[in-house]
């Protein structure tokens, strides 16, 4: 229980950090570019209030199963176990990182503990966890595959084609969606028909279940029958844990998208915050006390701040890495032979 704490702790001191170093940029420019007045380039989406459900997830999962992840994936990452320090030098783009600084936020992937990579693309990780299903199936060693995505994620083609495949062939693959009610910028309910998402599963024969994705126990229990079921081959099971994540839909939105949430809306989702419930929780059970939460907070903020310093201090990749990991079999700074193709061959 006090493991599935410091988890959310852990991601949640995680994205504050990210959030703080993003806002030392400075406003856009006459050219309207952004410059930044700290080391982390480009932009990030942040996991704020979300951190029940990968944590909730992945305390299910074995170390050698699968994870497909999103654009909104350090959550996901630091639940099935990755490392702050690469994780952090990975988005300050620095040679320690994970990718190799080559990645960025939305492209770290984790091979070791089964993360098949952060994606930018929505909906994009839901036909690699199916694939990853097929093969946990064919190689018979009792895997699952999960896929991470959210509400706007269900208005892609691609979602009602994987979930046809991991039905018909009873693949071992959990759908976890992750209905933060707003896709982007704007409220789902202006985007999606219908009354129920989780409801799209129905017609292909694949259960759903909706859980309260601010309860990192309802989200666990939920997720221990949908493994269950997928590792004795009853195939897929689809997950709606309903959430809110605190910040815009990313750093640095307020210079392009403005406002277009209202306070009472995100107060009202502050007082349900997945990590102080939880913490209250493990207090009124005798699990823990106020000064014990207080005791892994603060050793996770250190944690973190040491992987800020580590990213800060550490290279970035040489420019001899330019090429590499993008060809198969050659030697940096070289492209592959291509055989053209003709018609008579």
């Amino acid at each position: 229980m006090l493991e599935l704490y410091r988890l959310m702790a852990r991601i949640r001191e995680f994205e504050e950090a990210c959030r703080r170093i993003q806002r030392t940029r400075t406003g856009p420019g006459p050219d309207g570019s952004v410059s930044s007045a700290g080391h982390m380039p480009g932009f990030v989406h942040l996991y704020l209030g979300e951190e029940a459900i990968a944590v909730g997830v992945c305390a299910v999962l074995r170390p050698d199963d699968l994870v497909a992840s999103t654009h909104r994936g350090h959550g996901h990452l630091i639940a099935k176990g990755g490392d702050v320090e690469p994780m952090m030098a990975e988005l300050y783009g620095r040679a320690a990182g994970y990718s190799k600084g080559k990645g960025g936020s939305m492209h770290i992937f984790v091979p070791e503990i089964g993360m098949l990579g952060t994606n930018g693309i929505v909906a994009a990780g839901i036909p690699h966890a199916v694939g990853a299903a097929l093969s946990c199936k064919l190689l018979g060693l009792g895997r699952v595959a999960v896929a991470f995505f959210g509400d706007g994620a269900c208005n892609q083609g691609v979602f009602f084609e994987s979930m046809n495949l991991a039905a018909l062939w009873a693949l071992p693959v959990i759908f976890v969606l992750e209905n933060n009610l707003y896709s982007e910028w704007t409220e789902s309910q202006r985007l999606t028909a219908g009354n129920s998402l989780a409801g799209r599963a129905l017609p292909f024969g694949i259960p759903a279940v909706v859980v309260d994705g601010n309860d990192v126990l309802a989200v666990r229990d939920a997720a221990w029958e949908a493994v269950a079921r997928a590792r004795c081959g009853q195939g897929p099971t689809l997950i709606e844990a309903r959430t809110y994540y605190y910040g815009g839909h990313f750093e640095g939105e307020e210079f392009f998208a403005g406002h277009y949430r209202s306070e009472a809306d995100v107060a009202s989702w502050r007082v349900r915050d997945p990590i102080v419930r939880f913490g209250r929780t493990l207090v009124d059970t005798g699990e823990t006390s106020d000064s014990g939460l207080e005791l892994i907070r603060r050793e996770e903020a250190e944690r973190v701040a040491r992987a800020v310093d580590s990213a800060v201090a550490a290279d970035p990749p040489a420019i001899s890495e330019l090429t590499t990991d993008v060809f198969a079999d050659t030697e940096p700074g070289t492209h592959p032979t291509v055989t053209p193709v003709t018609a008579t061959s």
